[in-house]
This record gives C-alpha cells, sequence and structure tokens, in this order.
C-alpha cells in the first residue's frame, strides 16, 4: 500500500512484470507516456529521428539535429511507458542510441497484450480494426515512408517533409492513448482483477 500511495513505480515494474503492467495503467496514469520513434532506416550509432512523446494532453516531439538530447531529461519525468511493440524495437534501439539509459519505468507493451486478447497485426491495421481514423494526411503511411520523409528532408532540406514526419508520429503516440483505454478495459473484464492492490498486497 506504501508503494502505491508513494508512487514508487519501480516497485510495481518488479512485481507486475511485462505480462500485468496493463495493471497498473489507472494508477499512473497522471505520469504515463505514450512513446515511438522513428528511424533513418539504417543501422549506424544514431539512428532515431524523432521521438514522439504524449501524456494524455501534450505531445512532443524531439528532432535529430535539434533537440533528442533532452529525452534523458523528459523521460525521467514519467513512472510508466506505453508503446506499441516498444520491447522488440523502440526501447532498445533508444538504450543503444543513448548510452546507459536504463528504464526503470512500468512499461506496457500493447503489441502482446492485445495479442492476448486475439487482437493481431501491426498498429495501423489494429487502429482499423477498432475504428480509430488517421487524419487524410497521414492516413495510409508506413514507418517506411516516416524513413523516406527524413531523408527528404535532409537531402533537400524539405520543411514540409518534416512537418508530415512529425504529424505522423503524433498520430501514432496520440493513438496509442486510445489503444491503451481499449486493452485495459478488455483486460480488467476478462481478468476480474480490478486494482493493483490485491494483486501485489
Amino acid at each position: 500500500m506504501v508503494a502505491l500511495e508513494q508512487g514508487h513505480h519501480q516497485f510495481f515494474r518488479r512485481g507486475l512484470g511485462q505480462r500485468d503492467a496493463w495493471r497498473a495503467y489507472p494508477d499512473f496514469r497522471d505520469k504515463c507516456v505514450f512513446l515511438d520513434i522513428e528511424t533513418d532506416g539504417g543501422n549506424g550509432p544514431d539512428p532515431v529521428t524523432t521521438i514522439g512523446m504524449y501524456d494524455g494532453k501534450e505531445f512532443t516531439c524531439l528532432v535529430q539535429g535539434e533537440d533528442l538530447e533532452n529525452f534523458r531529461d523528459i523521460i525521467s519525468n514519467y513512472s510508466m511507458i506505453v508503446t506499441f511493440f516498444g520491447m522488440g524495437f523502440d526501447l532498445p534501439v533508444l538504450q543503444k542510441q543513448f548510452g546507459g539509459l536504463r528504464f526503470d519505468q512500468i512499461h506496457l507493451d500493447l503489441h502482446p497484450a492485445l495479442k492476448r486478447l486475439g487482437i493481431r497485426g501491426g498498429l495501423k491495421k489494429i487502429e482499423k480494426q477498432l475504428g480509430i481514423e488517421r487524419s487524410p494526411e497521414t492516413d495510409g503511411l508506413t514507418g517506411y515512408d516516416a524513413v523516406l520523409l527524413w531523408r527528404r528532408y535532409v537531402n533537400l532540406r524539405d520543411d514540409s517533409a518534416l512537418e508530415k514526419l512529425i504529424a505522423y508520429n503524433r498520430e501514432d503516440v496520440v493513438n496509442l492513448e486510445t489503444l491503451t483505454n481499449y486493452t485495459y478495459e478488455r483486460m480488467r473484464r476478462e481478468q476480474f482483477v480490478p486494482n493493483l492492490i490485491p494483486l501485489l498486497f
């Protein structure tokens, strides 16, 4: 009970693990960030081009060559991170690029969580299954398009390409909130565990 009252997210990260991280969502919602990265498609030491973060109110996009190094400080303000396939991509890439960075936050990866509910596929496919729409500007864009937009921005100094990339990244993270709400409610109904207290105390 003390750990919950004092917001000691590390305790719940250890206790819940990846499989049950969804249970922490309502208790840590005010310190949760939805995160997604884009890369240049290469295998170099610094592949990350943008880092999108959304806390339910404000969207922040850090851009390579501008303010990407602020990520270390910004992410330390959060107790919970929500991604889609972040265990397999976003977090390992970020740890490699930001040498020495350790994520001690509760991490909810929606990809395996949704798979447990029988919902499979990539982010865009799942969005369409659940009726989540994207703007005409970004509808149909893929991760490879994000790579091409970055290259166009870098090689041609096309600011409109960067603006479109940021818009794409924004919808990635904003839509994660809708997916998280859906996942939590489905999990709660089907697992019959209302909150953290009966699970860990």
